[in-house]
């Protein structure tokens, strides 16, 4: 008979007398595989499948450590369409449903670079035969896709429930990469976390490693960080208004390049919407990209306003490389439209105070609590979703129109916060009124802006003004709900007293009766009856609450009560721009001329230089004033996302 090589060798031992030793089967058993998964779960930009940087934690997720992907929802390739066929535009649902995220490709370079990259660790010792899989487990699966790298087979390549990670791929090491395929909307049905599983089979054997990514959340701009880009809409200059509005453009990119911002601005120009705050919210999502720098996308928050034709601008114009757009549709009959604008949602900078952190700011919206009336609920789900700008709700309803942007703002500072407060201040405006008169000017209009073609000037007087019982009761009323809103403020940031700008201002309600005992609407009040069908039309004044004949306004809805709202009497100073650090851009006041001063624009001056701001006016009086709006409603702004959001931005609080 043939003995193998073992039994020759216990054969021999045998007759040569030797003592027995225990003898090795004739096949070892198989070898446990090793299965090591990484992600950039320290966030340097890096995965680190040498050392230990990225295990600790890996399979846990914390604002401060953890891997993070991006929802992949630009279109680097310019491949989404905005007309289909025969040249019909499509609907919002259709121009929504394309991004890069939206095929199972990696559509070039730059699409590969919105990919967050996990590494496995070299396996040794496999097996004849031995093979991986990866796989994205709970609810993750459905919001998140894999794709594996295989140089010189068609580069990236989507990972399917048939594809295997070869033992000559395990043995180097796989490349793979995620992408989200929507931001979280929702985080009860799901919280942006997606758990990756590499499983190594080996030899009749198995082992595996999880890792926990989460999709980065979508946060809000705050004023720390630094403007690049202002946006704005030009009008057709068919129309005297186009005219007025084209002169507003002009004036305003010389003062943001005086501001020191070099892009030249974003105009949008197809739907004739002047309100270019109100019908978008500048957003981003980033993660820790090549050498630690922030890889960031950009993302176009519509308003949520299904009905504003111009938020599709946003991806017939804006969308693309880099630039993502997000809309919520789920918006109620019941839900009132002017509080859904966007300029009823603005940022404070990062803050901490009484145990909680919010490093990447916390957002403000405006509320009528007088009527219960919120803005969209499905909006206000997806802005707390995020998990880091948990929105704080003020109440706007004592306001018009009901922005928080009318009244509150926040201001970059060298302090150990490194932001103030600015807050508009009608006592003041007051004052500046009653000063006046009592140094000899109640003769003197309240208004010096000059005619206009198809608006004649106020001729309302400092006398005037001051003996209208209504306009001081509105201005008493205002300044009662300011300190409302700064008390909460106060109380949800830690700010002091001595970190608040009082910005003088002033307001009137929507019907008033003047000292000569006539009703006069507020437009009238201001030199017109009307306003210009382009501000009518849209926003700022399409569905605000309807206005009673007793002077008093009454908002939708079967628990509303009769409230007294208002809106700006001289231009609000508080509604601008922050252009830089130490640049603000306001409404040209148009005050009582005393003594050849503007006495508002003087106060104004000197409220923001408390502040370490210098000050440029423009005009906005025919072309946002009249509309109960002023330059920060008919503005916007891209500003510098290159911090790390879960480090903040600014000093301590």
């Amino acid at each position: 008979m043939r003995l193998s090589h073992s039994g020759r060798t216990v054969l021999a031992i045998a007759l040569a007398g030797a003592v027995t030793v225990p003898v090795a089967p004739a096949f070892a058993a198989a070898k446990q595989p090793a299965a090591d998964l990484r992600a950039d779960v320290n966030r340097d930009g890096t995965v680190d499948v040498r050392g230990g940087t990225d295990t600790a934690g890996e399979d846990s997720w914390t604002t401060g450590r953890g891997a993070v992907f991006l929802p992949n929802i630009d279109d680097d390739s310019r491949r989404c369409p905005t007309k289909g066929p025969g040249g019909k535009p499509l609907n919002d649902r259709q121009l929504a449903a394309c991004n890069d995220a939206a095929d199972t490709k990696v559509n070039g370079t730059a699409d590969a670079a919105d990919l967050a990259r996990l590494r496995t660790v070299p396996v040794q010792g496999l097996a004849s035969g031995g093979y991986g899989t990866a796989t994205i487990t709970g609810a993750g699966a459905k919001h998140a896709r894999l794709f594996i790298h295989r140089v010189g087979n068609g580069g990236w390549q989507p990972v399917t429930a048939k594809t295997k990670l070869t033992a000559a791929e395990l043995r180097t090491g796989v490349e793979l990469g995620m992408e989200g395929t929507d931001v979280v909307r929702d985080s009860k049905v799901w919280d942006g976390r997606a758990v990756v599983k590499l499983t190594v089979h080996s030899g009749g054997k198995s082992a595996s490693d999880d890792v926990t990514l989460k999709v980065a959340p979508l946060l809000t701009h705050h004023h720390l960080q630094n403007a690049q880009e202002v946006l704005v809409t030009k009008m057709d200059e068919g129309s005297e208004y186009g005219r007025q509005q084209s002169k507003f453009v002009k004036d305003l990119g010389t003062e943001v390049k005086r501001a020191g911002i070099s892009k030249p601005l974003v105009t949008f120009t197809k739907y004739g919407d002047p309100w270019a705050q109100d019908f978008v919210e500048p957003g981003y999502v980033s993660m820790a990209g090549p050498g630690g720098r922030q890889h960031a996308m950009r993302v176009m928050l519509r308003s949520a306003q299904p009905d504003r034709e111009s938020g599709r601008e946003l991806f017939e114009k804006l969308r693309g490389p880099g630039t993502g757009v997000v809309q919520v549709t789920k918006v109620r009959d019941s839900e009132e439209h002017t509080l859904n604008s966007t300029g009823n949602l603005e940022t404070i900078p990062p803050y901490a105070h009484d145990g909680r952190s919010y490093p990447a700011g916390r957002i403000i919206m405006g509320q009528r609590v007088d009527s219960n009336s919120k803005p969209a609920a499905a909006m206000r789900t997806l802005l707390t979703s995020q998990g880091m700008q948990d929105p704080l709700l003020l109440d706007t309803s004592w306001l018009h129109v009901g922005h928080v942007d009318e009244f509150v703002q926040f201001l970059p500072a060298n302090t150990p916060r490194g932001w103030r407060i600015g807050i508009a201040d009608p006592q003041g405006g007051l004052k500046l009124l009653r000063d006046a008169q009592q140094a000899g000017h109640g003769k003197t209009r309240v208004f010096s802006v000059p005619d206009a073609k198809e608006t004649p000037a106020p001729k309302e007087t400092i006398d005037q003004a001051l003996a209208s019982k209504e306009l001081r009761a509105d201005n008493e009323l205002a300044a009662r709900r300011i300190a409302t809103n700064l008390e909460t403020l106060k109380r949800a940031t830690g700010v002091t007293d001595a970190e608040v700008i009082r910005v003088p201002a002033l307001y009137t309600r929507g019907t008033d009766e003047g000292a000569d005992g006539d009703r006069t609407p507020t437009l009238k009040r201001l030199g017109s009856s009307t306003v210009p069908d382009a501000v009518g039309k849209h926003g700022q004044l399409a569905g605000l609450p309807d206005a009673g004949t007793d002077g008093a306004t009454k908002t939708a809805g079967p628990s509303a009560k009769a409230t007294t709202m208002t809106s700006a009497y001289v231009p609000g100073a508080v509604n601008g721009v922050v252009l830089a650090r130490d640049r603000y851009l306001a409404p040209k006041q148009w005050g009582p001329v005393i003594g050849g001063k503007d006495i508002f624009t003087t106060a104004v001056t000197t409220a923001y230089g408390r502040a370490g701001m210098k000050v440029a006016y423009i005009d906005d009086w025919y072309t946002y004033h009249l509309g109960m709006g002023e330059v920060h409603c008919g503005t916007n702004t891209l500003r510098d996302v290159s911090a790390p959001w879960w480090k903040g931005v600014g000093g301590p609080s």
